[in-house]
């Protein structure tokens, strides 16, 4: 049942990243993606923490940073927004 829950775990964590790799056409599909990614490390760090009767208080400082992280992506997606008009990466110059 463990183990099963660990493959589950390693799988949604490889289709993140498969998509945050191959769909680098849109912000909001990548900054999905990586919020998908964090769903699965925190997945993981909790049926381990529970596995070995650890504290939680790890989870609650993974999940802090994890919503500062989505605060900060959907901040530049707004203001990318709002100066190009639309999240494609092709319609601005990094220059």
């Amino acid at each position: 049942m463990i183990l099963n829950m660990y493959v589950i775990i390693i799988i949604m964590f490889f289709i993140g990243n498969m998509i945050f790799v191959s769909k680098h056409k849109h912000l909001l599909i990548v900054l999905l993606s990586l919020e998908f990614m964090v769903l699965s490390v925190f997945f993981f760090l909790m049926f381990y923490l529970l596995m070995i009767n650890y504290n939680m208080y790890m989870l609650m400082v993974f999940l802090v940073f994890s919503v500062c992280e989505g605060a900060l992506g959907l901040s530049i997606l707004v203001s990318m927004i709002r100066t190009h008009g639309n999240d494609y990466f092709q319609s601005f110059n990094l220059l």
